[in-house]
């Protein structure tokens, strides 16, 4: 380690594609030598737990066991309100008499940015998806305010920061970044790119295992397999049986072609009818490393998925199910990098003909390639360890 030891506390929610994006971050942080601290459910301890940090357990209101989201985004985000309030004394209780030198945290985790500005500490936002950008407010919050329930979920919000301690009492400015932030995704992905404070927001590009094995750990491409081909719909929306046996008709047996098929942890197997040879079906599996071998992905487009695929150069047949995964899927399209598919219009016929139309495509290749480049040279994990030792530096510089 360049620098002192120094206590790094994360905060966030325990919803997965939350969690995984700043594992290899904290995971290489505390291989810098720094102490880190990581307050989240217990639920997710084992995937914060294997990356050396310490779990500081605070058990989270979010339906995160059920899955169980009100599709209403005002009912939503007085989830994480409720959470935030909730959770706020619990980290008090952890870190008042153990306050962190710099606090990370995740979007959803209000209660990180109440904690540190009651305490006077300086902090970090990690975002996992795309951050609001120069007139955000105007394009979409102003939209979101005029929804039922919205103008009493903005009073709550208020009154909430005028009693916990932050310093921050404006919900539009407190829900934003503060003075630094970190996007953990490809800037291509990130709408309005160019009216993005970059004096606060920083795209670091996904944050991976700095380990030379990770890539591939944990899958082996078959024997024979000409072109492999991973369909997931990741952790949220994989009650998708129907889909699946859809997938399985377009792609099982197709020549020269092994499928490898992620159905999560809602669907049975046995709701999938005979499973052709070239297919192999997983719960859960390990994306990237899959990835990294593959020449073709079905994805849902959440920001994570799509951030894999930018990174591994591979084509993308996007399949949106909910929250920003439209946006993702047309943006995507837009780079000339996906085609996107309904989940209504996902047939047999067109999940082939897309795939057909996409791997032949040399337009798309050479767009895929220079994406690639450009995700890689964000920077990623290591980039995003030195910003944050850069952040510890001048704390320690001011004698704070």
């Amino acid at each position: 380690m360049s620098r002192r030891r120094a206590h790094v506390a994360m905060v966030g929610v325990p919803i997965v594609s939350h969690v995984l994006p700043s594992l290899a971050l904290i995971r290489e942080l505390v291989a810098r030598g720094h102490r880190v601290t990581y307050a989240n459910d217990p639920c997710v301890a084992d995937r914060i737990e294997s990356t050396g940090a310490e779990l500081v357990s605070c058990t989270s209101t979010l339906p995160v066991a059920d899955n169980d989201w009100p599709a209403d985004p005002i009912a939503a985000a007085s989830l994480f309100l409720d959470d935030a309030v909730q959770a706020l004394p619990h980290l008090h209780a952890a870190y008042d008499d153990d306050p962190a030198d710099l606090y990370l945290y995740d979007i959803g985790a209000y209660a990180a940015r109440a904690l540190a500005e009651a305490q006077g500490r300086p902090l970090v936002q990690l975002s996992p998806t795309f951050v609001g950008w120069d007139g955000y407010q105007e394009e979409v919050a102003a939209h979101l305010r005029k929804l039922p329930g919205a103008d009493a979920y903005q009073d709550r919000f208020a009154r909430w920061l005028a009693d916990c301690g932050a310093a921050t009492t404006d919900v539009d400015t407190f829900s934003g970044p503060p003075a630094r932030a970190l996007a953990l995704i490809p800037r291509a992905m990130q709408p309005h790119a160019d009216r993005v404070d970059t004096d606060t927001v920083t795209f670091v590009g996904p944050c991976f295992d700095t380990r030379t094995d990770a890539d591939t750990d944990g899958w082996t491409r078959p024997a024979g397999a000409d072109k492999v081909l991973l369909i997931s719909l990741g952790s949220a929306y994989t009650r998708q049986a129907a889909f699946y046996r859809r997938c399985i008709a377009a792609f099982g047996g197709l020549r020269g072609w092994h499928v490898v098929l992620q159905i999560g942890a809602y669907t049975d197997p046995a709701e999938l009818g005979t499973i052709p040879s070239n297919v192999e079906v997983h719960s859960w599996v390990p994306q990237r490393a899959i990835l990294e071998q593959a020449d073709a992905f079905v994805t849902h487009a959440g920001m994570g998925g799509c951030g894999e695929g930018l990174l591994a150069g591979v084509p993308m047949i996007a399949v949106p199910q909910g929250a920003e995964q439209f946006m993702n899927a047309d943006r995507l399209v837009e780079l000339g990098v996906a085609r996107r598919l309904d989940t209504a219009d996902a047939t047999a016929e067109s999940l082939r003909a897309a795939l057909t139309d996409l791997v032949t495509d040399p337009e798309r290749a050479v767009r895929s390639r220079q994406l690639q480049a450009a995700a890689r040279a964000e920077g990623g994990t290591r980039r995003a360890a030195g910003l944050i030792e850069d952040v510890l530096a001048a704390v320690e510089g001011t004698g704070r």
